[in-house]
């Protein structure tokens, strides 16, 4: 976030005459004696798709890359995908996104429907609940839901590299298909594969 202290009646910022301090954020305009010093960037916040096979990069290098579906330019994702999971995901082109959202890394609920290989039962359920042992730390407490015998929800806050499927798998179980379905208040909705919508910052983020 740009940071910059103004006190003069010859400073306008989008459009609007200033005489006292104020923050300039990115998407400002500011304009000094009717020339314009900084533009103002257009803040752009998706909630997208991420089809399973697609990779969470913007390296056009690597095949299934993200920028040869999305028609933005400067724009990250906040967080990952593995390449087998599908689901949701943001990107956005605003960095203080990113810092608020890893400032936030055990407190944003993050929310995934998984479907197994095996009949679920009470002690799947307690197990993945509790937190299970994987890369040699034990995992946070979680929300776990049955939906049928093989699909569960489960609900976290923390973001361990492929932690549902080693979680899965230290109780023998085998994720077919995990889908994420809401980070945060952003719910992937009735998005299709690879698409996306413009997220409203005031009310969505």
């Amino acid at each position: 976030m740009a940071l910059s202290l103004i006190q003069s009646e010859t400073i306008m910022v989008n459009s609007v005459l200033v005489n006292e301090n104020i923050i300039i954020e990115m998407e400002d305009e500011v304009i000094y004696n009717h020339s314009i010093i900084k533009e103002g960037k257009k803040m752009i916040y998706l909630a997208f798709y991420k089809a399973r096979g697609i990779e969470t990069t913007l390296n056009t290098n690597i095949p299934d890359n993200l920028k040869a579906i999305l028609p933005f330019e400067d724009i990250f994702p906040v967080g990952r995908l593995d390449k087998e999971s599908e689901g949701l995901l943001l990107l956005t082109n605003d960095g203080r996104l990113f810092d608020k959202t890893l400032r936030k890394e055990h407190q944003t609920e993050k929310e995934y429907l998984v479907t197994v290989d095996k009949v679920i039962d009470e002690e799947f359920i307690a197990r993945m609940s509790g937190g299970i042992k994987i890369m040699g730390k034990t995992t946070l407490p979680c929300q776990v839901e049955k939906i049928n015998d093989f699909t569960f929800k489960i609900i976290l806050v923390q973001g361990l590299n492929r932690q549902i499927r080693r979680m899965c798998y230290q109780l023998h179980y085998e994720v077919l298909e995990l889908i994420r379905i809401r980070i945060g208040n952003i719910t992937l909705g009735d998005l299709q594969p690879n698409e996306y919508r413009v997220l409203d910052r005031s009310h969505e983020l």
